[in-house]
């Protein structure tokens, strides 16, 4: 049988993670450390490799309750290759330094087993729930791989060059800068979802460090709110998120 997609071969490189394509990551393990991967992203695999559900500490466990965010994770042990794949989304493999990076978990695909993670709140403010609100913030020493809808923007932050991003559309950042989610209207359609404006959430990140950002605007989950009710929907009320977030970070 001849077709050229016997061009696509396996990538061939001693690099623990490596691209095969720009869809599809390569991971090799080597039986010394495990590989914590996206629940349902393993497209295939080559060796004597395990996989198991990723246990939670209980301030993980307590820290997607209160918030909804987290990471749903297998754990991948043994000695082989495992390629990971998530809606032939682009792939990115970052390295994370003592600096820590804090990212949107819906675009984290896999990271080293040896890096820590934990919930913050990014508050509004106008107090109301949304895309942006709860972010993770990843620190050690290892690599993180991200997940983006297209080619990313990486937009440089300093402290007199400051940098607003659609929240809708930011993927991570630097740990180090300041951040605050903000209206992008300063009309009373603030209190209607995206306002009148066709525009939603912006964050404002000041210091010095990056921003990634996506060339696609997710719209925030509708049902993804802190409590129930008409005032949880616009954050307010003791259901909202500032009546039900009353500390802005749960840590394992």
């Amino acid at each position: 049988m001849q077709s050229p997609l016997f061009a696509f071969t396996e990538t061939q490189t001693q690099d623990r993670y490596a691209l095969q394509n720009e869809q599809l990551l390569r991971v090799t393990l080597e039986g010394h450390e495990d590989l914590l991967a996206r629940k349902g992203t393993m497209v295939a695999y080559q060796g004597l490799l395990e996989f198991e559900g990723n246990y939670q500490t209980q301030g993980q466990h307590h820290a997607r309750a209160m918030s909804g965010e987290g990471l749903d994770l297998m754990r991948v042990s043994g000695q082989g290759t495992v390629y990971l794949a998530n809606l032939a989304q682009y792939i990115h493999v970052v390295d994370v330094d003592h600096q820590g990076l804090t990212v949107d978990g819906s675009y984290v695909l896999a990271l080293d087993s040896a890096l820590h993670w934990d919930v913050v709140s990014i508050d509004s403010q106008y107090g109301i729930s949304g895309t942006g609100k709860y972010q993770l913030n990843i620190s050690g020493q290892g690599k993180v791989v991200l997940m983006t809808s297209g080619q990313p923007l990486m937009m440089q932050v300093t402290p007199d060059k400051y940098v607003n991003a659609d929240a809708d559309a930011v993927v991570a950042w630097s740990k180090s800068l300041r951040v605050q989610m903000q209206a992008q209207t300063h009309s009373s359609g603030v209190w209607r979802r995206r306002g009148n404006t066709g525009e939603g959430w912006e964050l404002s990140f000041l210091g010095q460090g990056y921003a990634l950002v996506q060339p696609s605007e997710l719209l925030p989950p509708q049902n993804a709110v802190i409590g129930s009710g008409m005032a949880a929907q616009f954050g307010m009320g003791q259901h909202g998120a500032h009546g039900a977030n009353q500390g802005n970070i749960f840590t394992n």
